[in-house]
């Protein structure tokens, strides 16, 4: 948990002991770099203020996503700063939560968001061919967490970013609204902050670009859609 208000960190510190769970704190931008750098094998997810000493959260996470692409990040911000809370998504926070905020509320998030990213055992007997999704060029395993184009991986993708690929994906064509994939993604209301999505589908575009032509597509007025089938190799 990188947060600079101690009392903050040291009460979330309770309330993480009796769901049994390990929390290792920051206090400043720097600390949290250097900690998560020495080991980022060690952490679940991490908890990141927004406002810190020494480097913000914005820089934290921007370094943190240079060392690991999917480690899941929570942001926690301030109810009056939508345009950070979008910049945090859009340069790799998998969610937000607003201050003041509930315990609770904030464990019930970092459960979701958990639940979202654990990878299920799988069997060895398991064929690497075996996949939830197959459109013309576009493969996809749930209980792997993985992606193809055609037969090349797609390294990197976040959690919130391989379910929105899937979710599309499995209705080619299909034009989902902002609010369709904030409800389908995210599971609960964001108050009509529609940049969300926005932020998450230029992240998701410019990892699938390196790959290939683009298969997510703007409708506009509307929403996005995914259509790879007009796409030549």
């Amino acid at each position: 948990m990188v947060e600079d208000d101690i009392s903050v960190s040291q009460m979330m510190e309770l309330f993480f002991k009796k769901e049994g769970w390990d929390q290792d704190p920051a206090y400043d931008g720097e600390e949290a770099i250097a900690k998560f750098k020495a080991n980022p094998d060690a952490y679940d997810i991490i908890t990141l203020d927004l406002n810190l000493p020494k480097k913000d959260g914005i820089q934290v996470a921007r370094e943190i996503r240079e060392i690991s692409e999917t480690v899941p990040i929570i942001m926690l911000t301030a109810r009056d700063s939508e345009s950070d809370q979008v910049l945090g998504l859009g340069i790799g926070a998998d969610d937000y939560v607003t201050k003041p905020f509930s315990p609770l509320a904030l464990i019930a998030r970092i459960k979701a968001l958990h639940r979202r990213v654990m990878l299920e055992e799988t069997p060895k007997k398991e064929a690497a061919t075996d996949f939830d999704l197959e459109t013309k060029h576009i493969k996809i395993s749930k209980s792997r967490r993985e992606v193809y184009f055609d037969d090349t991986r797609i390294e990197g993708l976040t959690p919130k970013e391989f379910e929105l690929l899937y979710t599309m994906a499995q209705k080619p064509k299909q034009v989902f609204s902002r609010e369709q994939l904030l409800e389908l993604i995210w599971g609960y209301e964001y108050f009509g902050e529609e940049r969300t999505v926005d932020a998450h589908i230029k992240k998701l575009r410019q990892k699938l670009e390196k790959y290939g032509p683009q298969i997510i597509q703007t409708v506009w007025g509307v929403g996005y859609k995914f259509d790879d089938s007009q796409v030549k190799i």
